[in-house]
């Protein structure tokens, strides 16, 4: 393993110091809770919502498909504004849109506006991670990244474990009916975005590091390339590397997200949305496996192993996590059900922290968000591809999960074959600096 996941010597070590670089994680981790809120919130009042408007299962679906359809576009759209506006005014937009398109469901009434509202919030949505992972390749070394977008990435759990509290406050605490609670919780999308432009600069501008700090955040070796266009990227392979990573893993999460309540409904007659301990538990696991697995990665360079070493052991051992979900259909036991998920879900995490830091490790800063964005995209599709064959196995075999399980615990070794295959060593694309544009 080591000798094929060979690298270069790592630079020589610069004392690690300063904290306020976690201050722009702490700022990341809540952006992250508030769109996971905001995501979340249409399909836990969809009930709700499908009484008072007529909805049927058809409408429902197209509603959904708005936004993932939106979702997966956005991120090449979004991709390319953080590239060429950086982070600070990029991921403000971003914010901005997804916000209005939050409030909007709240004064929307046809399915068409539904759509519409859904379409909106996806397109600024799919700012957020391109965004997260330029600003952590701005403001950490290659050697730390992986376990701050670790932290930031385990928000994602902490923004759905939220939304039925939030919902709680505004529609039981404030006595809001559902127009009401989407257009005033859309009031904290508005107090990120103050923070978000308040708060965020790169490190030289900021006023608040240290020059020790300085000096561990830019010890990484100067890159030679100012800029890449998206249509160089798009001709580089490894941009396909990590692109076809997110189109194979990325389908797992939305199928945990999107089915997990109907698969405890179905098998244990219990819905999540009440009964919310197993989702706690679940979720809180996948929270520790984003964590861990970020802190290997980085921990491995950091102690002198290769970046390509690190990265491709760690994804292979998340993978490894994933295979309990081949014990779980069929169980009678719903709690050893909950810990054998919860395990795969950390698995997950584990490497989604871990291959969101390969774009940084590969391309110039100025190309990160568009990688990002080109693999988004390619996730999006995945889980498009991913909930229509799901639906069609579910029906086929009379809702027994056991082979999209097993497909589950296959895809994450495919990813670190491809990736392997089209990046043997991770190592920094060549390509010629190009002007900067106008």
């Amino acid at each position: 393993m080591a000798q094929a996941f060979a690298d270069e010597a790592a630079p020589p070590p610069v004392p690690r110091t300063g904290h306020y670089r976690w201050t722009i994680i702490a700022l990341l981790f809540a952006a992250t809770t508030v769109n996971y809120i905001d995501r979340t919130m249409l399909g836990l009042l969809a009930p709700t919502l499908g009484d008072d408007l007529g909805w049927t299962e058809n409408d429902y679906g197209n509603i959904v498909t708005a936004f993932q359809a939106a979702y997966a576009l956005g991120y090449l759209f979004m991709g390319w504004l953080i590239d060429r506006f950086g982070p600070r005014i990029g991921y403000a937009i971003a914010i901005a849109i997804w916000t209005v398109g939050h409030a909007a469901h709240g004064f929307a009434s046809s399915v068409a506006s539904f759509m519409f509202a859904r379409a909106m919030l996806g397109v600024g949505e799919a700012g957020h991670f391109p965004a997260v992972v330029r600003a952590s390749s701005e403001w950490f070394p290659q050697k730390e990244r992986a376990y701050a977008i670790g932290w930031v990435n385990s928000a994602t759990t902490i923004g759905v474990i939220l939304t039925a509290p939030a919902i709680s406050l505004f529609m039981v605490g404030m006595g809001f009916d559902w127009r009401e609670t989407f257009i005033y919780s859309g009031l904290v999308g508005l107090l990120l975005l103050i923070l978000w432009l308040w708060k965020y600069s790169n490190p030289r501008d900021t006023g608040r590091v240290s020059e020790g700090e300085l000096a561990w955040i830019e010890h990484d070796p100067p890159e030679q390339v100012e800029k890449i266009g998206w249509g160089r990227v798009v001709t580089k392979r490894e941009a396909w590397a990590f692109a076809i990573g997110k189109f194979l893993t990325d389908p797992v999460w939305f199928l945990m997200l999107f089915w997990l309540p109907k698969y405890f409904a179905d098998t244990y007659d219990v819905d999540l949305k009440i009964v919310l301990l197993p989702m706690i538990i679940m979720y809180l696991l996948s929270d520790a496996g984003s964590i861990i697995g970020g802190w290997v990665s980085s921990k491995l360079i950091h102690t002198g192993r290769s970046v390509n070493f690190a990265r491709k052991a760690t994804m292979l051992g998340a993978g490894c996590c994933v295979l309990p979900l081949l014990f779980v259909s069929g169980l009678d036991n719903m709690w050893l059900a909950v810990v054998l998920i919860g395990i795969a879900l950390a698995g997950h995490q584990a490497f989604s922290s871990t291959i969101l830091s390969i774009p940084p490790d590969m391309f110039p800063k100025r190309a990160v968000g568009s990688v990002i964005g080109l693999g988004g995209f390619a996730g999006g599709i995945g889980g498009m591809i991913m909930a229509k064959s799901t639906g069609l196995v579910l029906d086929a075999t009379g809702g027994n999960y056991t082979i999209i399980f097993a497909a589950c615990t296959v895809v994450y070794f495919l990813a670190v074959g491809a990736i392997h295959l089209l990046s043997p060593r991770l190592a920094q694309v060549s390509v010629e600096s190009e002007a900067r544009a106008a």
